[in-house]
C-alpha cells in the first residue's frame, strides 16, 4: 500500500515538474520570438502536459476516483424529508361488528361506519442506514479496482503518446537528412550541368546529353519539394501530438543518434497490468454475485407530525400529533428466478477468457521482443554497411565525373554513378528508420517507455 502511495506521489511530482518545464520553455521561446531546437525529450514532456488525449485520460482517472467515493458514500445514512396532504371527498368506510354498538346483537353482523376527517396531512424526517449490505461492499471493492484500471489506461495513453511523438520526431529527422542528401545531389548535378554546357558549347557532346542532366536536376528539385512538403506535414502532426498550435515555428534537432544500443530489462507491460487488473475486477464482481445470496440488514426510522383537520362549523379544527419509530430490517433473497446463477456462470467464463488472454499476450510479447531485438541488431549492421556504401558511391561518382571530364567515361556512366549514390543514401535512411522503429518497439514491449 505504501509503495502504491509513493508511486502515485512520484507521478504527481514528475507531472508537476513537466508542467513547469513546458510552461517556462514555451515562454522562453515566445520571448525570443524565434524557433528553438527541440530535443525529443522536450517534445515528449510538452506532449505530457498539452496532449488532448492525455487530458481526457486524466479526467477519466478523476471520474474513476469520484465513482469510488460515490460507492463509499452508500455506507452513509440516507435522510429524507417527506410530506403528504390528502383531502377526502368521501371518507373511507370500515365495517364494525354490531356488537360494538349493541352488546346483545348476534355475532357475524356488521355495520358500515365512516372514520376520520376530510383534511389529512403529515410531515416526517426519515432515515436509513445499511448495517450490512454485500452489494455495497462489493461495489466499493470493484470501484477501487476500476480506479486502478483507469490509472493504468492513463499510463497506456502516455505510452501511446510517447510512441507517437517519438515516431513523428524520427520521421522528421529522417526527412531533414533526406533533404540534406537531395541538396548535396543538386549541388553535384549543377556542377555536372555546368561542365556539360561548356562541352556542348565546344561541340564535344550532344545537346541530348545536356537535356538528360537538366531533367535529372528537375527531378531532384521535384523530389526536394515533395520531401519538404512531407516534412511540413510531419511537423504539423508532431505539433498536434504535442498539443501546440500549428502556427508555431517548430525546429527539431537533426542529428540522429543511433549508435548506442541499450539493453532493456524486461518489465511488466501496461497491457499485461491492465489484463491482470481486469481479472481482479471480474473476480470481485463474481464474489459480489455470490454474496448477493446473503441477507442485508438496515437500520431505519422516522420522526414527524400527523395533522387532522375539519372545516365545517361549528367544530372546525386543525390538530397535529407526533409520530416516530425506529426499526431494524432484514431482507433475505430466497429465489430470484436463477438470474444470479446465470450471471455467475457468465462471469466464470469471462474470467477463463481473461486468463487465456493473459497467456496469449505473454506469448505474443515474448515473440515480438525476440523479433524486435533481431531486427534492431540487423539494422544496426545495415546502417554501418550503408554508411560505407555511401562513401564508396561518392568516390565512384567523383572518379567517374573526373573521367568524364577527360573523356574516358561517358554521360551514362556518370548518371549511373549518381543513381548508385542516391540509392545508397536512400538505403542508409531506410536502415536508420528501421533501427529507430525497432528500438522504440523494443522499449514498448519490454515496458521501458517512460
Amino acid at each position: 500500500m505504501n509503495t502504491k502511495k509513493n508511486l502515485k506521489l512520484m507521478l504527481v511530482n514528475i507531472h508537476t515538474l513537466r508542467v513547469l518545464f513546458s510552461f517556462v520553455f514555451v515562454l522562453f521561446t515566445a520571448f525570443h520570438g524565434q524557433a528553438q531546437n527541440w530535443s525529443l525529450q522536450m517534445c515528449i514532456d510538452t506532449a505530457q502536459v498539452h496532449n488532448k488525449s492525455l487530458q481526457i485520460s486524466r479526467n477519466n482517472v478523476t471520474i474513476g476516483k469520484q465513482k469510488q467515493k460515490e460507492a463509499i458514500a452508500n455506507l452513509l445514512p440516507k435522510v429524507n424529508v417527506v410530506g403528504d396532504y390528502k383531502y377526502f371527498t368521501d371518507l373511507p368506510y370500515q365495517l364494525m361488528p354490531m356488537s360494538t354498538f349493541n352488546p346483545t346483537a348476534p355475532e357475524g353482523q356488521f355495520r358500515e361506519a365512516q372514520f376520520g376527517v376530510p383534511h389529512n396531512m403529515s410531515a416526517a424526517i426519515q432515515f436509513s442506514l445499511p448495517l450490512y449490505n454485500p452489494q455495497i461492499y462489493g461495489g466499493i471493492r470493484s470501484s477501487k479496482i476500476a480506479t486502478e484500471i483507469s490509472e493504468l489506461q492513463y499510463k497506456k495513453t502516455e505510452e501511446q503518446v510517447y510512441f507517437e511523438v517519438s515516431n513523428l520526431y524520427y520521421n522528421a529527422q529522417i526527412l531533414y537528412n533526406q533533404l540534406a542528401f537531395i541538396d548535396s545531389n543538386i549541388v553535384n548535378t549543377n556542377k555536372l550541368l555546368e561542365n556539360l554546357r561548356l562541352l556542348y558549347q565546344q561541340l564535344m557532346i550532344k545537346g541530348t546529353d545536356v537535356k538528360k542532366v537538366e531533367l535529372q536536376l528537375e527531378l531532384l528539385k521535384t523530389q526536394k519539394e515533395m520531401a519538404a512538403n512531407n516534412l511540413e506535414q510531419v511537423l504539423n502532426a508532431l505539433k498536434l501530438s504535442m498539443g501546440l498550435s500549428s502556427s508555431m515555428n517548430l525546429k527539431i534537432e537533426t542529428t540522429i543518434i543511433f549508435n548506442n544500443i541499450q539493453a532493456y530489462e524486461n518489465a511488466t507491460t501496461v497491457d499485461l497490468l491492465l489484463i491482470n487488473s481486469q481479472n481482479r475486477l471480474l473476480s470481485s464482481e463474481l464474489k459480489t454475485l455470490r454474496n448477493s445470496k446473503l441477507p442485508t440488514v438496515s437500520l431505519y426510522g422516522s420522526y414527524g407530525q400527523t395533522g387532522f383537520g375539519y372545516d365545517k362549523q361549528p367544530n372546525d379544527f386543525l390538530k397535529f400529533f407526533p409520530t416516530s419509530f425506529v426499526g431494524l430490517q432484514l431482507a433475505y433473497p430466497l429465489f430470484n428466478g436463477t438470474v444470479s446463477y446465470r450471471k455467475i456462470k457468465q462471469k466464470k467464463i469471462e474470467i477463463e477468457n481473461n486468463q487465456l488472454q493473459i497467456n496469449l499476450v505473454t506469448d505474443q510479447n515474448n515473440m515480438l521482443i525476440e523479433n524486435a531485438t533481431r531486427r534492431r541488431t540487423v539494422t544496426q549492421h545495415t546502417i554501418a554497411n550503408t554508411t560505407s556504401q555511401i562513401e564508396l558511391a561518392k568516390n565512384i561518382y567523383e572518379q567517374t565525373l573526373l573521367q568524364q571530364k577527360h573523356g574516358t567515361a561517358n554521360l551514362t556512366d556518370v548518371l549511373l554513378a549518381d543513381n548508385t549514390l542516391r540509392e545508397a543514401q536512400q538505403n542508409h535512411l531506410s536502415a536508420i528508420v528501421e533501427f529507430l522503429k525497432a528500438d522504440l518497439e523494443l522499449k514498448r514491449l519490454t515496458g521501458n517507455i517512460k
